[in-house]
């Protein structure tokens, strides 16, 4: 009798071993076999592809997972099924228990259904993590932050997206000038920096149907009168595409400072002058 019983348990861990095996083996073929497939056809943006292969990979490996303890336990639990179907108040516990895990997958889904992001995208989640999206998942959300620091996010708990990578970003950028400075001097300066940003920045450009640059970079104009600061504040504006934008700003900004300072464009040192003697 030990020996039946030795052999039925032997028998049943090599099951269990040869399913997962065979598990393992599927979910790589699956993922697998979307990663080719998108490698060699290009009908949809490598963003998206990247999401869909993200969300493919989610799905296999949730799913194989959760067939592998099923069939585990109808392999030492008689009548397993009927069990499942007749669970009633344990379901009902389990359920209530599971809540926060349905929450999490549903709001995985509404991510991508809505597309409110992609693999790829750099992004800000509840006005509080900042990074580039490393994996979406039907339960959460990994972000990768600028100090190598890797976030994991529940899907539930994610309120509010800010995505920097939809379609354009416009960059704009503000500087206060001092009062004593000649207006048409100060416009002649920062027109002449931003046709150098035009023709430094054109392949960074959006750009319509047509090849227009959509917005180039421009005046904006005189945004405000600081009487705190004894200042004018001007700003610079350009629409670039949302890939190069963090890029394209570094070059916003050496540029716009490299011109101020050859031609002598006077900013507020003696306003800061005054408040550190105050």
């Amino acid at each position: 009798m030990k020996e039946t019983l030795t052999e039925i348990f032997q028998n049943k861990i090599i099951d269990i071993l040869l399913v997962a095996v065979i598990l393992w083996i599927g979910v790589f073929i699956i993922n697998r076999l979307v990663q080719l497939f998108f490698k060699r056809t290009d009908f949809i943006e490598e963003k998206k592809e990247k999401t869909i292969e993200s969300l493919v990979r989610s799905v296999t490996q949730y799913t194989a997972t959760i067939g592998f303890i099923f069939y585990v336990i109808s392999l030492f639990v008689h009548d397993f099924g009927k069990i499942l179907a007749g669970a009633g108040v344990a379901g009902i516990v389990i359920g209530f228990g599971a809540q926060s895990l349905i929450k999490d997958v549903l709001a995985g889904v509404f991510l991508i259904y809505e597309r409110q992001l992609h693999k790829g995208d750099y992004v800000t989640v509840n006005n509080l993590f900042n990074g580039t999206v490393e994996e979406i998942g039907l339960r959460s959300l990994q972000i990768r932050e600028w100090s190598g620091k890797l976030l994991t996010i529940s899907n539930g708990e994610v309120r509010q997206i800010e995505n920097y990578n939809i379609d354009f970003m416009r960059i704009t950028e503000s500087f206060l000038i001092s009062f004593k400075e000649d207006p048409d001097r100060v416009y002649s300066v920062l027109e002449e920096a931003c046709d150098m940003l035009n023709e430094e920045l054109r392949d960074s450009l959006k750009r319509d149907e047509f090849g227009n640059p959509t917005e180039p970079f421009q005046i904006h104009g005189i945004t405000a009168l600081n009487k705190i600061n004894r200042g004018v504040e001007f700003t610079v504006k350009g629409m670039v595409k949302d890939d190069d934008y963090f890029s394209a700003s570094l070059a916003v900004r050496r540029v716009l400072v490299r011109q101020l300072y050859q031609n002598n464009v006077q900013m507020l040192e003696e306003a800061v002058r005054i408040e550190r003697t105050q």
